[in-house]
């Protein structure tokens, strides 16, 4: 399948990409190429198969929510290179 390179353009456009003539040369070519890749695709027999997401099955990986206790403020501020008054101590970045 080939694509032209109004439509080139046109996508360009929309992403507000610019483009030199090679480049539009290149993703033409490009984009022809995937677009031929998937009509391959689209001719191959799906009949009886079940759609996926995924090529393997996933189980859910979370885990239930518990409570558990926080730390206190000095457990928290043990590793910290700068503390304050209870808090952590950063440099400022706004001036």
């Amino acid at each position: 399948m080939k694509i032209s390179k109004e439509e080139i353009l046109h996508v360009a456009a929309l992403a507000r990409l610019e483009l030199d003539a090679a480049a539009i040369e290149t993703f033409a070519g490009q984009i022809g190429d995937i677009l031929a890749y998937v009509e391959t695709l689209n001719g191959v027999e799906t009949t009886g198969i079940a759609p996926t997401s995924h090529a393997i099955s996933l189980t859910n990986a979370f885990r239930e929510d518990t409570l558990t206790p926080h730390l206190d403020t000095a457990a928290a501020l043990a590793n910290a290179p700068a503390k304050e008054d209870g808090s952590f101590l950063v440099p400022k970045i706004i001036a």
